[in-house]
């Protein structure tokens, strides 16, 4: 799922990561690997906010590559794993 920019920011209020830019040098190799989604970094690795199959206004963080190596310098990709966390994207009032 791509996000806008208040997305982005509405989700990582709750969970811990840096949302990678879509201007990175790595989105295009990572938009071909995975689809056209706002790619997340943290401690597990890669992820991707998948919406919910109603409204769009929740949505699923998959780790979609785990860290192949401590210093954390490149990515394996595996099979989308669900983490169990989920996001509200729109902002309640």
């Amino acid at each position: 799922m791509k996000l806008n920019s208040a997305q982005v920011k509405q989700a990582l209020t709750q969970f811990e990561a840096q949302a990678i830019p879509d201007n990175h040098p790595a989105v295009p190799q990572l938009n071909n690997l995975f689809g056209d989604h706002t790619f997340f970094l943290n401690g597990s690795g890669l992820s991707v906010v998948e919406s919910d199959e109603g409204t769009g206004a929740k949505g699923a963080v998959v780790n979609l590559a785990h860290w192949s190596s401590d210093d954390r310098t490149s990515l394996t990709p595996h099979d989308p794993e669900p983490t169990g966390e989920v996001v509200i994207l729109e902002p309640t009032h």
